[in-house]
Formats: C-alpha cells, sequence, structure tokens
C-alpha cells in the first residue's frame, strides 16, 4: 500500500477581473492547465461570476453544449468533442451536508477522467482528493480604480478579485498559475 503524498505548501495568485470577458477569458487560459482527475472549487456570492469562468473553462476544454448554471439539475456532464476530458459542472448550492449528500452524484467514480468545477463546494467536496484547486472570486463594492487605466473606472458590479490556489499533494506545487494573470 502506497503512502499518501506529503502535502506541499499552497500555490497561489491574485488577479483583478474588470468584466465578464475578461472572466470568461480567464476560465479559457485556466483550461490549458488543468487535465482530467482535477477538482476545481469556486466560492464567491451569487452573481460573483463562477458560471461565467466555467462557461470560459468549457471553452477552452472544448466541450460539448452550452455551460449554464445547474442550479436546478445540480450537475452537468459536457463530453470533449476532441480527446480531452469531459467537463462536469456541479451546483452544490442547494446541497446541504458534506461528501455523504454528494455521494449520489458519483463525483468520485467521474474524477479519475474528468474535470470536475463544483460552484459552492466549499465544506462539501474536499474529501474527494488531497490535490484541488480553490478559486475564489471576490465583487467589489463601489467605483474601483484600475492601475494604469487611461478611461472611467468601470463599475464595481464588473469588477473581481480573483484568488486562485492550488492545495494538496504534488499536483499543483509545479504549475505556475502566475500565467494566468499575462
Amino acid at each position: 500500500m502506497e503512502a499518501p503524498a506529503a502535502p506541499h505548501d499552497p500555490v497561489e495568485t491574485e488577479l483583478t477581473v474588470t468584466s465578464p470577458e475578461q472572466m470568461r477569458e480567464l476560465g479559457r487560459r485556466l483550461a490549458k492547465l488543468l487535465r482530467a482527475g482535477d477538482l476545481v472549487m469556486l466560492t464567491g456570492e451569487l452573481g460573483a461570476g463562477k458560471t461565467t469562468l466555467t462557461r470560459g473553462l468549457g471553452e477552452g476544454l472544448g466541450i460539448r453544449g452550452a455551460v449554464t448554471s445547474p442550479t436546478f439539475v445540480i450537475a452537468r456532464v459536457h463530453p470533449s468533442l476532441g480527446d480531452g476530458p469531459p467537463l462536469v459542472h456541479v451546483d452544490a448550492y442547494r446541497l446541504g451536508g458534506g461528501l455523504d449528500e454528494m455521494e449520489d452524484l458519483d463525483l468520485d467514480v467521474s474524477l479519475p477522467e474528468s474535470v470536475i468545477v463544483v460552484e459552492w463546494g466549499e465544506g462539501k467536496v474536499e474529501e474527494l482528493t488531497d490535490d484541488r484547486l480553490e478559486v475564489r472570486i471576490h465583487r467589489t463594492v463601489g467605483i474601483a480604480p484600475v492601475p494604469g487605466a487611461a478611461s472611467e473606472p468601470p463599475e464595481t458590479d464588473e469588477v473581481r478579485h480573483v484568488t486562485l490556489t492550488g492545495l494538496g499533494g504534488k499536483r499543483w506545487a509545479t504549475v505556475d498559475l502566475s500565467v494566468l494573470s499575462a
């Protein structure tokens, strides 16, 4: 029996996103870093941009079908149009408990061959794997100046501060998340 991998220090990067299109583009860039077996946990208040980011992930992964919020169906599987992994998009907002309540979704079965993105998954899906990418999206309130911007600052409804943290074993230890800010 193999011993579990020793945990590594978290890998983290922070970004400012000023429009829905930039959030989608962030998702497209992030998709290039993802592979089958990755768990991405999205956290942020209602309207923060979790589903918009996931749309970009779907575009970047080359999946079939439009990514929409799975709030009422809980989970949606989007097969790949090529040889990449499918995207499993889960909205755990309506689910109360931890992993026990998530077991009916069979995420543990899907994880090895899929990229699983869970909105509102904090406290519910961490036990699926030691390795995960946590994406926290914070929506700014008020008018926010953008450093170096020549025009008027964007309305606060558009500005998001995004923190991406790779946690767990060795999966995220060698991934350079700073390439996402390019």
